[in-house]
């Protein structure tokens, strides 16, 4: 039975993370203020710089868990805002795979607003990723052929693309970018042809804004992402809101995320179907020009690896911030 179970959740955390050298994978932490995390074209939309510092940890208590951190930093360019930039640097450990690199950004952002009254944007971002997999076989103590094998750590680098678009009209949002658009394997780690280098995935956000910022804002949105290779396909529904406060905003929300494809495992000789499904329930605060997020993700479903759930903390700080361009309820443009 425990071997059952862990097959299972081997096939159904592949929804999620299908292949481990897919960069940073996707998560909730977009909802943290954070959607240049996923979205290129996002680098300098907004009328402020804004630097972020996560730190996300799976299952406390387990040996080896997986552990993100991620720094990012993007900023329009001009008094004009009609270009950004912006970095991203990510460090990824799960057991004995890690994964670090860095991705720089340019986005161009075309305004056919007619007046500061409204907003209407559309946006254009690409990034360049550069990304060291690695694999630590200094505990290995059996052969595998699909692994190269050396009982030493074993690197990788590669080059990688995302395409991004995203258009802002007054108080509406949506984006679409393309992750690890460029074909890659890991050859120096793996044997040939065990990984598909097809490793695109898609990404599709829409959202709106209801309300007064300065008294209840209420944010609906969803993503939806594919997975070329495999076919495999997730959405998140989000609901958000925000309360304007003297020192700054309050702000949180919940998020559901559940995958159109599962795995079935035996409870008992009867066979049962379960999807990859979680909730998020996060909350946040800006401060001046300060922000402090925190989100758990809680995993349902009858078979769990652990009860403990992924905690996530979001640190940041916005600079460089111009005079607000638009009259709009659009927190992710206007601070």
């Amino acid at each position: 039975m425990k071997f059952n179970k862990f097959l299972f959740l081997s096939l159904l955390f592949a929804v999620q993370f299908s292949y481990s050298q897919e960069g940073i994978a996707v998560y909730t932490d977009y909802l943290t203020d954070n959607y240049y995390l996923i979205h290129p074209s996002m680098a300098g939309a907004s009328n402020c710089g804004k630097v972020r510092l996560t730190g996300r940890q799976q299952w406390f208590g387990q040996e080896d868990a997986p552990a993100l951190q991620t720094l990012s930093f993007n900023t329009s360019l001009g008094e004009d805002q009609k270009s950004g930039i912006g970095f991203i640097a990510f460090n990824d450990k799960n057991g004995y795979h890690s994964q670090s690199g860095a991705k720089l950004t340019y986005a161009h952002h075309l305004m056919f607003s007619r007046s500061t009254a409204d907003l209407n944007m559309l946006s254009f971002g690409l990034s360049g990723a550069f990304i060291q997999s690695r694999l630590d076989e200094s505990e290995f103590t059996t052969f595998d052929p699909v692994i190269v094998g050396g009982g030493f750590t074993q690197k990788d680098s590669y080059f990688n693309m995302d395409l991004g678009v995203s258009y802002h009209y007054l108080d509406f949002f949506t984006h679409v970018t393309v992750k690890n658009f460029i074909s890659n394997q890991r050859r120096e780690i793996y044997s040939a042809g065990i990984e598909s280098d097809n490793l695109r995935k898609y990404l599709w956000s829409v959202g709106a804004d209801f309300g007064n910022e300065d008294r209840i804002l209420i944010e609906p949105s969803f993503m939806f992402q594919y997975t070329e290779k495999t076919g495999e396909k997730a959405i998140d529904l989000n609901a958000k809101i925000y309360k304007g406060m003297e020192f700054g905003k309050l702000w949180g929300g919940l998020s559901y995320r559940t995958s159109f494809d599962g795995a079935q495992y035996l409870d008992g000789g009867v066979a049962n179907d379960q999807k990859l499904q979680w909730i998020t329930p996060f909350v946040g605060l800006n401060f001046k020009q300060f922000m402090l997020a925190y989100s758990y993700n809680h995993v349902l479903g009858n078979v769990k690896f652990d009860n403990a759930g992924y905690h996530q903390l979001t640190l940041g700080i916005n600079v460089f911030c111009k005079d607000k361009p638009y009259d709009c309820n659009c927190p992710a443009v206007v601070n």
